[in-house]
C-alpha cells in the first residue's frame, strides 16, 4: 500500500478513536506550581535559538480544541515519529545532553521540538505547546510535548502514535515550559506520584 495512504488510514483511524472514546468530555488540565530551573539541554538550546524562548505574552487560557486542529495534532505526531530514528546525544553528539532540530536522527527533546515547530507553522499558538520534562515508570527520564486545550492537555510523545491526555499516561509529569514565557519552565503538580526535582531527559 502506498507510504501516504497507509498515513492517510492510521491518522483517520486515530481520530475516530478520539471521536469515539468520549472525546469531548472536559478532562482536566494538570496542575501547575510555581517556577523552576529548565533543563540545562533546553537552557543551552534557548542560548543558541534567543528568539525561540521569549515571552508568549499574556495567557489566554487553553486553546479550543477543534476536529482540524485534532487532525493536525495527530498527522504531526505521526509524522514526526516516522520520519525520526530514535538515538541518544551521546550517540548523535558525543555528549550527554544536547537539544536540536533533528535530521533524520534525534533523542526525545529533539522530536518534542520539531513538533513544536510544526504546529506553530500551522497556527498553534507556542503558549499551548509546552516541552515538559516526566519520569517514565522505570525512573528515567524523559521529554514530550503538552498541547493545552479546552478539552485537556494532551501529550505527544515519541514512544507511541497514540495521543493520549496527560492523565491517562504512565508518566509522572515533572515541570514544563510556561504558557507566558517559552524560556522559562514551572512545576506541575501530578498528584499520582511524588515528583522527583532533577531528571536527565533520555
Amino acid at each position: 500500500m502506498h507510504k501516504a495512504i497507509t498515513k492517510t488510514i492510521a491518522v483517520a483511524a486515530l481520530f475516530v478513536g478520539f471521536l469515539t472514546e468520549a472525546a469531548f468530555a472536559l478532562p482536566a488540565n494538570i496542575a501547575v506550581g510555581g517556577t523552576t530551573n529548565p533543563p540545562i539541554g533546553h537552557y543551552e538550546f534557548c542560548k543558541r535559538n534567543a528568539s525561540e524562548c521569549t515571552v508568549n505574552g499574556t495567557d489566554g487560557g487553553p486553546m479550543v480544541l477543534t476536529r482540524e486542529g485534532w487532525q493536525k495534532i495527530l498527522e504531526v505526531n505521526y509524522e514526526v515519529n516516522r520520519a525520526v530514528t530514535p538515538m541518544t546525544d551521546m550517540e548523535i553528539h558525543g555528549v550527554e545532553e544536547e537539544w536540536s532540530y533533528p535530521d533524520a536522527v534525534g533523542d526525545c527533546e529533539d522530536y518534542v521540538l520539531l513538533k513544536r515547530r510544526k504546529l506553530i507553522e500551522s497556527g498553534f499558538s507556542a503558549a499551548d505547546l509546552l516541552i515538559t520534562v516526566v519520569l517514565q515508570p522505570n525512573g528515567d527520564g524523559h521529554a514530550v510535548l503538552t498541547v493545552r486545550t479546552d478539552r485537556g492537555d494532551f501529550i505527544l510523545d515519541n514512544m507511541r502514535s497514540k495521543v493520549l491526555r496527560w492523565s491517562e499516561t504512565e508518566y509522572t509529569f515533572l515541570k514544563r515550559q510556561s504558557s507566558e514565557n517559552a524560556g522559562r519552565w514551572v512545576k506541575l503538580q501530578d498528584g499520582r506520584a511524588v515528583a522527583v526535582g532533577s531528571v536527565k531527559t533520555q
